[in-house]
């Protein structure tokens, strides 16, 4: 669900009394006698973490060895994901520090933090000079040779010959992308490969992980050879002056990136420290710094201006959380959640590299005027990178709302109807001035007072990429579906549960119905999913499990904390994220981790991507409490037996699902694949694959075969609405679930019959 800022009165008391620091531990910490101010700030800062993390963090987890490690091992992390700039003498030092997190955090001697910054600030000036020394030679680019991309699969090097060699073959690397990118944009108009991807110069495959903050990759450019080329595509490239350019670029953004680590701040390196400690206890605990802590909020209040997707900070990276229906985003149809940006540039111009960039940051340089064109360098959850132009545009509120039609399905001949639910919206702030406030629950209950009177046979609930928002919503909309009991359980810190239930009689919708799921339909849409799951009231249609988001955040301002004298000047503080609470459906079973795994599960390109909260690093797992009291709608289990064998046979005899099913294989060997050829010929051979892969116009996201949006052009609400109806009606698993409920009225009549 969509994190809400939430300051209980008793909390923030337990919150305050908690974090009463004595007059004897300020002196012991020093404060009185001044010294150096960050480190001060920064020890108060590990003081309040550990007191709120101990006390309310819904794990009760305490600083064991266990979370130490983990610490620890995503501090190294964040110094250096990609293995590319410590020794491996440098990790075993800082790992030392293991048994030590605890005395460090209590007592104020954050000395993981200072030896930390002060090895990677020795190592990243011995890697500048290497890669100022590499650059300034040349790179034979006929040899057989290859890198391994996958940090996972090395380990540290052991000393300087080894790291500066693993540094060549990188540069090497990069070196060998962007002059394959502009070859091929020097092509011009003329050649058939540029015309079919003139908006989608996809990189070769690339790294199957996310690459560090210290390492900015390169992305297809146009430079002033290219453009010379393209006014005259009948002449044949100057390759010399080519690979020269490109060598120049990737020259160009090692400076920009050792300026802006020259540059970073003292209060940045404690604030990468204690953004381990939070993470160390799940993935959404984190500490949030004040400037950190406003790109929160930024988030929070919906899309961004300008291209209609929802970003958030993960570690030093920039993640796309949802894409808004009907923004431009939306309409441009290859940006998705989970998509990781790299680079944004101002139409052709130089992009700016924004890993390790605040949120805020990058939101000022994606925004823009309307009918402008921003282009994103995006690394895809299954390894590859891919630049993505869109023209930028006003986003439609309208369009993010839930609404509804009626589907004739071509086989049965019924009328079916369909419900989108893209969020759980609630106007909490216009309900409070007097207004009603616009929420998902009476516009879900108006489309299906439209369907009273079109008689139709069965309903399509979709919550696909539903990523959550107001429970409250989700609750109630569940009760439209059924007569009155519990819809949810949930569990505090402390024990507690709280069920929250449907106490309104009256059933909008009694007929059967279905409800399409993917790995992006998280938190309250895994609420309202699992709850007609466990109450037989309809059947769940989708991949092999969603997203398995399960818990609940409350955000603690750490200003408020610092009642004790002396510390007004250390302010700001930021903030930090806790998990308070967990989701427990009425069965009893968490949706914490596993998700909701539906009763029909269909071929999905989304299978290969490790998008899900079982992929991230300390998430909490799947657990039990004891089930509510409710009484079922319906027992389903022999009808959904029958239900699945009739779909396996359908979707064995479909192209568009074999289809499906191949590209979801080859996701995964990509996913799979980290070592690459530093040959030319391979590299041009790999390349090729790719774009053969993208003229197919497949993505991974996708529900079926679409064609190209015309996402440039002004379009009208009409407009907008044809769209989103022609997209539904060529929706390969909607037509799949329209089968579905056509299977499950035909084996109702045979029960009556007999």
């Amino acid at each position: 669900m969509r994190i809400k800022r939430r300051y209980i009165s008793g909390i923030v008391l337990l919150f305050l009394l908690a974090l009463t620091l004595s007059a004897s531990l300020v002196k012991t910490y020093g404060f009185e006698q001044g010294g150096r101010f960050e480190y001060n700030r920064a020890r108060i800062i590990g003081y309040m973490l550990k007191q709120n993390l101990a006390a309310h963090h819904f794990a009760n987890k305490h600083f064991d060895p266990e979370l130490s490690a983990a610490v620890v091992d995503l501090y190294l992390k964040t110094l250096d994901s990609q293995k590319r700039f410590l020794l491996k003498a440098d990790a075993d030092k800082l790992m030392s520090y293991t048994d030590a997190i605890d005395e460090e955090i209590t007592t104020g001697k954050l000395e993981l933090a200072d030896a930390g910054s002060s090895i990677l600030e020795k190592r990243t000036a011995l890697v500048k000079r290497f890669v100022n020394e590499i650059l300034a030679g040349e790179f034979d680019f006929s040899t057989r040779e290859f890198i391994e991309t996958d940090p996972e699969k090395m380990d540290f090097c052991t000393d300087e010959n080894e790291l500066k060699e693993r540094w060549r073959k990188v540069l090497k690397y990069q070196v060998l992308n962007q002059y394959l990118s502009m070859l091929e944009d020097s092509a011009g108009p003329a050649s058939e490969s540029n015309k079919e991807n003139k908006d989608s110069k996809k990189e070769a495959a690339t790294e199957s992980r996310p690459e560090s903050k210290n390492e900015p990759k390169d992305a297809p450019q146009k430079n002033e050879q290219v453009k010379i080329a393209e006014k005259a595509p009948d002449k044949k490239p100057d390759e010399a002056a080519l690979m020269k350019s490109a060598k120049e670029k990737i020259v160009k953004n090692y400076e920009t990136f050792f300026t802006r680590t020259s540059q970073e701040k003292e209060r940045e390196r404690f604030d990468r420290f204690f953004s381990s400690v939070a993470r160390a206890f799940d993935p959404h605990t984190e500490y949030m710094p004040p400037a950190g802590k406003e790109d929160f909020d930024i988030g929070m209040r919906g899309t961004l201006e300008g291209i209609g997707a929802t970003l958030k900070e993960d570690d030093i990276y920039i993640k796309v959380i949802s894409i808004v229906p009907g923004g431009p985003a939306f309409l441009q149809g290859r940006l998705h959640a989970e998509d990781i940006i790299l680079k944004v540039a101002e139409g052709a111009n130089e992009p700016v590299e924004i890993t390790n960039m605040p949120v805020g940051d990058a939101v000022r340089l994606i925004r823009g005027k309307k009918g402008t064109e921003v282009r994103l360098t995006v690394k895809k959850p299954d390894g590859t990178h891919e630049v993505i132009p869109i023209i930028r545009d006003i986003v439609q509120i309208e369009d993010t709302f839930a609404k509804g039609t009626n589907i004739k399905d071509e086989i049965s001949g019924k009328t079916f109807g369909y419900i989108k639910i893209p969020t759980f919206y609630r106007d909490f702030e216009g309900a409070r001035h007097g207004g009603t406030g616009r929420n998902s629950t009476d516009d879900v209950r108006k489309e299906l007072y439209k369907f009273e009177s079109q008689d139709i046979s069965g309903l399509v609930l979709d919550l696909r990429n539903n990523g959550g928002g107001a429970l409250t919503d989700a609750v109630k909309i569940a009760g439209l579906f059924i007569k009155t009991g519990p819809v949810v359980q949930v569990k505090n810190s402390n024990g507690k549960i709280q069920v929250l239930a449907d106490e309104e009689p009256a059933v909008q919708y009694s007929g059967p119905m279905i409800v399409l799921v993917n790995k992006f339909s998280a938190s309250a849409s895994e609420i309202l999913a699992g709850a007609l799951q466990d109450y037989g009231r309809a059947v769940i249609v989708g991949g092999d499990h969603t997203h398995g988001k399960g818990t609940v955040q409350s955000i603690v301002d750490l200003n408020d904390m610092t009642i004790f004298g002396g510390a007004e000047r250390y302010k700001p503080l930021g903030a930090l994220k806790l998990t308070i609470q967990k989701f427990y459906r009425i069965s009893g079973a968490s949706t914490q981790y596993r998700g909701v795994i539906p009763d029909i599960q269909l071929p999905d390109r989304l299978k290969g991507i490790k998008s899900g909260e079982q992929y991230l690093d300390y998430a909490l797992k799947w657990d039990t409490i004891g089930p509510a009291n409710y009484s079922k709608w319906a027992d389903l289990d022999d009808d959904i037996k029958e239900l699945r064998e009739k779909s396996m046979r359908r979707v064995a005899a479909s192209q568009d699902f074999r289809e499906i099913e191949a590209d979801s294989k080859k996701v995964i060997e990509q996913r799979n694949k980290s070592l690459y050829s530093l040959n030319i010929d391979d590299a041009k051979t790999e390349r090729a694959e790719g774009r053969s892969r993208e003229k197919e116009g497949k993505s991974p996201h996708g529900h079926g075969k679409r064609e190209k949006r015309e996402y440039g052009k002004e379009m009208t609400q009409q407009d907008r609405l044809d769209f989103w109806l022609k997209d539904l009606h060529e929706d390969v698993y909607v037509r799949e679930g329209l089968a579905v409920l056509s299977d499950m009225l035909a084996i109702r009549h045979a029960a009556s019959v007999n």
